[in-house]
């Protein structure tokens, strides 16, 4: 079964969906004009990123060198930009909060990245990788960014290629490639289990390359806390040395965003514990538009929860699902039995069974759903965790689904296995203690990606001029839902090719008249991160900081993660709300402003998060409809999928922060919702189907 077109006529829900989609969501936002983005050339889409390079200005060498760029943040997207633009002759600062610019969460990815290179002459193409991208995301992205992305595909394999990227080889030399979910071709280039790891090294050491040559310099244990805004423009932004405590104050012409994304606002996520939205939330507050915060993907393959005691999820990449086939027990009563003693004919296949077409390799927000419905069903596998209900009771589940090699073995002998995936194997047998050669592994959906972000134009310029958002940072790729290897295409597309085109056209009106750090807006956006420091310490309570991230954590998961209704959504807001307001009265942070304090730290990602979760669901609560990784129980079709409202909701979110709350940090806040309508002129709106 194919795609079946979908449009505002003939997409009439049940009675019962109808009753769903009136709600109220209007009491939690206010309306605000309707915008779009006017940046896209107005040609053929296969012409526009040609097109727009040429229309773009320039900038000369000699005025390169007067020109002063901050960049926040080091993992692909940002090392990438940070190596391009210092070769191009610009003066650019990097920050980041690690240790080394090497330990930025990208190092993390495992499975690969996407190209619409076609070298195993399958049918891939540009307009495949394309076309793959915007229905995977069931067709809430924007569309000329999409081609864009998917046109550059093909330099970024070359360029590390060049850079010594030791991607996987066939027997004969030429680069290997391997299937994700959602696509029917192979077009994943791949560095083992840890493509990530390589891919950041590559972008490393081209940004180090600039550093040794003084037009790039590293600001380690550097976290941003405020931007600054000068006459309408970014022009600067305020830090935190997290070894001495000092605040510091940097200027420059432009600033661009590079800081990844927000999933640790569900305290357990597969990202690293220091990732957080602090930078684009400042920003955000600070007239940047947010897009689309609710979408959030759940990764169907990581290991299941364990316990209380953990701080953090650990992923095992998507590509398992080339060779590893998921099962279930047919009946419940063998859940508790080894797997190997279940019968194959005793076994429920239930992805090949439902999606015949893509089976295994479904995308991402589909595989975790049915993983989530198994379970459900009292189908699940593995130990059983304690949860609480919509209600408040207490109950025991398995959270677990099979992922098995066993065929795979069999076909193409343990040797060969380990070869493609023995990275992945070994850091399960030690995290879990099992032998995955041997038995089944356990995996369970948990979060993983955001595809929301701030707000960004063609250019990737946010709401704010002269302030610049790339990667998973911003919203604009991905829609509702993100395929597997599509992010590190993304990273690099940003950093190596889109935005160092894209910047100098407002560069070029520079070099800008010079900010004095005694300006008001600078003096301003200082004293305002040091009130804040002093109030966090201030405060004296009696709860530490992770009791309330753990706590909004619980809160998101439950009624904003992998399904989500009126009546949780709503119930959620009024519990952060009165969290929030707690938070501000009685959080404890220990030790002083002037030094080494990882409880201030917490403290302020915390607190941004807690404002977050309630943006995210209200942003829920107001679409009424499923789709990607956001699925409405009121908004189903019969067989349990998705069902969008493509004549109600084909508009990209763009929240503003509202006035209210600006004055108390405990007070509500009436967020602004803007339009952008996603005008499809490329690809025809379909119902989603990979059966």
């Amino acid at each position: 079964m194919g795609d079946t077109a979908q449009g505002g006529s003939g997409d009439q829900p049940t009675a019962t969906q109808q009753t769903g989609r009136r709600n109220d969501a209007h009491a939690f936002f206010a309306e605000g004009a309707p915008i779009k983005d006017t940046k896209a050339p107005d040609v053929d889409i296969a012409q526009m990123w040609t097109q727009h390079k040429f229309d773009d200005k320039l900038v000369n060498p000699s005025n390169r060198r007067k020109l002063e760029v901050i960049i926040v943040g080091t993992g692909l997207a940002g090392a990438s930009a940070a190596a391009t633009m210092g070769e191009a002759g610009y003066n650019v600062k990097t920050f980041f909060y690690q240790d080394s610019a090497r330990r930025a969460h990208s190092i993390a990815a495992q499975g690969g990245i996407n190209a619409a290179k076609n070298y195993n002459d399958d049918g891939d193409s540009t307009y495949r990788l394309f076309y793959d991208t915007v229905k995977g995301g069931d067709y809430r992205s924007r569309e000329t960014n999409v081609y864009r992305l998917a046109e550059v595909s093909t330099n970024i394999i070359d360029q590390c290629v060049a850079q010594g990227v030791p991607f996987a080889r066939e027997y004969g030399g030429y680069l290997d490639n391997r299937s994700f979910g959602g696509v029917q071709v192979a077009r994943t280039f791949y560095a083992a289990g840890q493509t990530g790891q390589q891919l950041l090294i590559g972008a490393y050491q081209a940004m180090e390359r600039q550093v040794a040559k003084g037009t790039v310099k590293e600001f380690k244990r550097h976290e941003m806390l405020e931007v600054i805004i000068k006459d309408g423009r970014a022009r600067g932004i305020i830090t935190r040395d997290m070894v001495t405590g000092a605040i510091d104050t940097h200027l420059a012409d432009v600033v661009v965003l590079a800081t990844g994304g927000y999933g640790n606002v569900f305290f357990l996520s597969t990202n690293a514990m220091g990732c957080n939205v602090t930078a684009t939330w400042r920003a955000h507050k600070k007239g940047a538009y947010f897009g689309n915060p609710c979408y959030t993907q759940i990764h169907p393959t990581c290991i299941p929860v364990s316990g209380d005691h953990q701080s953090k999820l650990t992923l095992m990449s998507e590509s398992l699902r080339n060779d590893g086939r998921i099962w279930v027990p047919k009946n419940a009563a063998d859940c508790d039995k080894d797997p190997r003693d279940i019968p194959e004919e005793a076994r429920d296949y239930y992805l090949e069974r439902i999606y015949p077409a893509f089976g295994n390799l479904v995308p991402r927000d589909i595989a975790s759903r049915q993983a989530k419905n198994m379970c459900d069903e009292g189908r699940g596998v593995g130990p059983l965790v304690d949860e609480v209900d919509e209600n408040g009771e207490k109950r025991q589940m398995r959270r677990g689904v099979y992922l098995d090699f066993t065929a795979a073995m069999e076909r193409m002998g343990e040797a060969a296995v380990k070869e493609k995936y023995g990275n992945l194997f070994d850091m399960y047998a030690r995290i879990t203690g099992e032998d995955p050669y041997k038995t089944p592994m356990r995996i369970y959906p948990a979060v993983h990606y955001t595809m929301g972000g701030l707000w960004v134009d063609y250019d990737l310029e946010t709401s704010i001029t002269g302030l610049y958002c790339t990667g998973e940072a911003n919203f604009s790729d991905h829609g509702a839902n993100r395929l597997g290897a599509s992010s590190l295409m993304q990273c690099l597309a940003d950093g190596y090719f889109v935005l160092p085109n894209t910047i100098r056209n407002y560069l070029a009106e520079g070099p800008f008249e010079k900010v004095d750090e005694n300006d008001p807006a600078v003096v301003e956006a200082r004293r305002s991160v040091e009130e804040r420091i002093e109030k966090f310490l201030s405060i004296n309570g009696t709860r530490t900081v992770d009791s309330f991230h753990k706590e909004l954590g619980r809160i998101m998961w439950e009624y904003c993660g992998m399904e989500r209704s009126e009546a949780g959504l709503t119930k959620a807001i009024g519990l952060i709300r009165e969290l929030k307001k707690e938070f501000w009265s009685n959080v404890r942070v220990l030790g002083a402003a002037d030094t080494l304090n990882q409880s201030l730290e917490k403290a302020g990602r915390v607190a941004d998060f807690i404002e977050l979760g309630e943006l995210m669901c209200i942003d829920a609560l107001h679409r009424r409809e499923s789709c990607g990784g956001h699925f409405r129980a009121e908004s189903q079709t019969e067989d349990g999928e998705a069902l969008r409202h493509d004549d109600e909701f084909a508009y990209v979110a763009a929240w503003e922060y509202g006035e209210d709350g600006l004055a108390s940090e405990d007070a509500a806040n009436t967020p602004v919702l803007h339009k952008e309508d996603l005008v499809y002129k490329f690809i025809e709106l379909k119902q989603r189907s990979y059966k």
